[in-house]
């Protein structure tokens, strides 16, 4: 959405609430008089659509983790912690592009441990997961699925198919419930893990059948 320079005047009085709110919210004066002016005159900015996805996806994984306060309104971030010893947290964070293309957003997990051990581990499930994903994606007809592992964060692009807001909060929940599910049970029993592998390959299938995000 293109934006340009415009001069207004306003009252001293105004601005002040302006920046308070603004400062609240965590954006910008000039961002939240645009949000104001769009909200009153039915105008769709993208941070009205981000925060509509983030809505939907509240109303779905609040059961499962925990919502992080944030001061971006292009970013959510989710956190639990591993069935594991010392029960070590993973966050899971989703940030949306304001314009998006062929991506809607970057999803990064990160696992908060000091333990190689943990990391390799970690890092050992995300290569299994991508190449997975990789391939149900390819063979669902999607192009362009982009993953990186570097060593206890895994990035991936989260791609559009053109879903509303709605069906995207509920795509991008799906996804993450069905991920998490897989690095707790992956945590459990790293050893025995190739046994559970077949099942969760068919739910990440039935997951992406509902909506490809």
């Amino acid at each position: 959405m293109k934006k340009s320079v415009y001069s207004l005047v306003l009252m001293d009085d105004v601005i002040k609430a302006v920046d308070a709110e603004a400062y609240r919210r965590g954006t910008s004066r000039s961002n939240l008089i645009n949000q104001i002016l769009a909200e009153n005159l039915s105008c769709v900015t993208p941070e009205m659509r981000m925060h509509d996805i983030f809505r939907s996806m509240a109303d779905l994984v609040s059961s499962s983790f925990k919502i992080q306060q944030q001061r971006s309104a292009s970013l959510m971030t989710l956190r639990t912690a591993l069935e594991y010893k010392y029960r070590p947290t993973v966050n899971y964070k989703v940030e949306l592009d304001r314009l998006p293309g062929e991506y809607i957003g970057t999803l990064k997990v990160q696992i908060r441990t000091q333990s190689d051990v943990l990391t390799e581990m970690f890092g050992n499930f995300f290569r299994y997961r991508a190449k997975m994903e990789s391939a149900l994606l390819t063979a669902a007809g999607c192009k362009g699925y982009s993953a990186a592992i570097s060593g206890g964060t895994f990035t991936r692009r989260l791609l559009n198919s053109g879903l509303s807001e709605e069906e995207s909060g509920q795509a991008i929940s799906r996804y993450f419930s069905d991920l998490n599910s897989a690095v707790q049970i992956y945590f459990s029993d790293p050893a025995g893990f190739h046994e559970n592998a077949p099942a969760l390959e068919k739910r990440f299938a039935d997951v992406i059948s509902q909506g490809i995000i």
